[in-house]
């Protein structure tokens, strides 16, 4: 199932996404089933009101509480940050301002010459949790989205360290909507 999060009528709904290819290609055919109310919390019960895409806008698809991302965590990646993978995860935040939706500029800073991309996959937690044994996890997990993590490199390179390089406003494209049937070691 496709959860989108979207604008309409000046009111924020949380929504199915329907009319999907099998690539989740965005089509004329493409509506929205409103939700009654957070899918996180409550399910999927709709409100009954089908909107089309052109009477929505789509939204960052989760508001999270915070942002996690592991650095250098595939073998080509960290060759060419000049390394190996760590033994231990390198683990930094990106702040909830960096979040833009699907489709949404990237403003660059001008503090910066050199800013990349990088395509990732967002795991969206559904609940809290703390020291969960790996058995449980995917308990936890509510499903998957696209994320574009936007890092400054010369930024990165100077400080010595990622949080300024990596949390500018813009510098999280999110979305355009969470797979929630997605399985990850198949992809």
């Amino acid at each position: 199932m496709f959860i989108a999060r979207v604008a309409c009528n000046s009111e924020v709904f949380y929504a199915i996404v329907e009319g999907l290819d099998d690539l989740g290609d965005i089509t004329d055919q493409t509506q929205f089933a409103l939700l009654l109310d957070h899918p996180l919390i409550s399910g999927e019960k709709t409100t009954g009101v089908m909107k089309r895409i052109d009477e929505v806008k789509i939204l960052v698809p989760v508001i999270p509480t915070k942002v996690i991302g592991i650095g250098k965590n595939y073998a080509d990646h960290a060759k060419e940050m000049g390394g190996e993978i760590p033994l231990e995860p390198i683990c930094f935040l990106k702040p909830t301002t960096s979040l833009i939706a699907h489709g949404d500029a990237i403003r660059l800073p001008k503090q910066s010459q050199h800013v990349e991309h990088e395509t990732e996959l967002a795991v969206i937690i559904s609940k809290p949790g703390r020291n969960i044994p790996e058995s449980e996890a995917m308990e936890y997990v509510f499903g998957y989205c696209v994320a574009n993590d936007v890092t400054a490199r010369d930024i990165q390179k100077a400080d010595g360290q990622w949080t300024r390089a990596k949390g500018f406003d813009t510098f999280l494209p999110l979305g355009p909507w969470i797979q929630t049937e997605f399985d990850y070691r198949h992809a």
